[in-house]
């Protein structure tokens, strides 16, 4: 196992977690920051905390959900830095564009050239799915990321957030609610 080798004093074992979780912690940063940056930064982060905190690591978890953790309160942490300073948003295309409803608004606005009204009615939906998601709580948005965009399962979920899978599931419920509940305020509007 990995984490023996790196607490035996093998450093080559840490490189090889780094190569083998990489991707999927950047990846997962990236779609609750949507910023390729900071996204980078916070990744970086999470493997520098890890090997301080390696030795301490006592595998009551596998070592994916604890590093998926750990880069989760990072990613939570610099979010709530961004809100706080009003920092500008954006939306991913390849977001869902609302919990229950796979389809991305990448798969909405269409390859061929539009029309200027075209442009338009897109580019005002699209700014209206943006809002939405970000009126909705920090935990309601980092749950339909964790569940829609990352595809984690229940259980997952519920490891990285240290909480229930019952909890997991409720949470879900009310962020798609919320979500549906913000998208059809700003079409009354």
């Amino acid at each position: 196992m990995l984490v023996d080798r790196f607490k035996n004093g093998d450093q080559a074992a840490f490189d090889e977690m780094v190569s083998r979780y990489w991707d999927r912690i950047y990846a997962m940063v990236h779609q609750l920051l949507r910023n390729a940056e900071d996204a980078e930064e916070v990744t970086q982060d999470a493997f520098i905390r890890a090997h301080r905190g390696l030795v301490n690591f006592r595998g009551d978890s596998a070592f994916s959900t604890w590093l998926y953790q750990i880069a989760t309160n990072l990613a939570r942490n610099r979010y709530w830095y961004w809100w706080r300073r009003k920092r500008d948003k954006s939306v991913s295309f390849d977001a869902p564009v609302s919990g229950d409803n796979p389809t991305t608004l990448a798969d909405l606005i269409p390859a061929e050239v539009e029309t200027p009204g075209d442009i338009t009615v897109t580019s005002e939906f699209v700014a209206r799915i943006g809002q939405a998601m970000e009126r909705l709580s920090a935990k309601h948005r980092e749950i339909l990321t964790l569940r829609n965009i990352k595809n984690l399962s229940y259980e997952e979920i519920a490891d990285i957030l240290g909480i229930s899978v019952g909890t997991v599931k409720s949470r879900i419920a009310r962020a798609r609610e919320s979500l549906r509940a913000k998208l059809g305020e700003d079409f009354k509007t």
